[in-house]
């Protein structure tokens, strides 16, 4: 009997620990092949203010901390124009897939940001994060259109992108989660 309320104990602490180390995000994410292009929307919440949201999601060098970003930097900043150098490395199904980006991101105060690549890898590649305040949390809202431009078989790319992309967003949201419990001094 003293084992086994030493084992219930025990689990009941790792369930506590998991969901401590893993906030619930209400992340939902949505992949949609559209012709040649992919029609990507997530969304997730954090409890996190508005001004401290929009830190997290114009804080561009940081996305180097989300896996499968190898780099990512600011080349300038005018007003809300910022223009972003990003390289992404994944391998997919064992094929090496290197995306190189220049990215332009317009920034629009404590309500989101719209984005458009300027120059790079992908046909295409533009889309919007929407900040939507709900009480003492925001809902992240994120949509884009993506064409890939890549040597790697389509069906490849289709299994990447229905696949992989949910692990990226859920690496967002628990970043975001993290990042709520150290408030952003642009905020304080």
């Amino acid at each position: 009997m003293k084992h086994l309320v030493v084992f219930i104990l025990g689990v009941l602490a790792f369930t506590c620990n998991a969901t401590e180390h893993q906030p619930k995000a209400d992340l939902v994410v949505s992949v949609h092949k559209v012709g040649d292009s992919f029609d990507v929307r997530a969304s997730y919440s954090v409890p996190m203010n508005i001004c401290n949201a929009f830190a997290f999601i114009t804080d561009y060098e940081d996305a180097r901390n989300i896996k499968g970003i190898a780099e990512s930097k600011i080349i300038s900043r005018t007003d809300n124009k910022v223009i972003v150098e990003r390289k992404a490395k994944e391998t997919v199904l064992l094929f090496p897939l290197e995306i190189n980006t220049t990215i332009e991101y317009t920034e629009i105060s404590n309500r989101g940001l719209n984005f458009e690549q300027i120059q790079g890898d992908n046909k295409t590649y533009k889309g919007t994060w929407r900040l939507e305040p709900q009480g003492s949390s925001t809902k992240f809202v994120y949509q884009s259109v993506i064409e890939l431009n890549s040597m790697v078989p389509k069906t490849v790319l289709e299994y990447f992108m229905k696949n992989s992309i949910k692990k990226r967003f859920e690496a967002m949201a628990a970043r975001a989660s993290l990042k709520a419990h150290a408030p952003n001094p642009k905020c304080a």
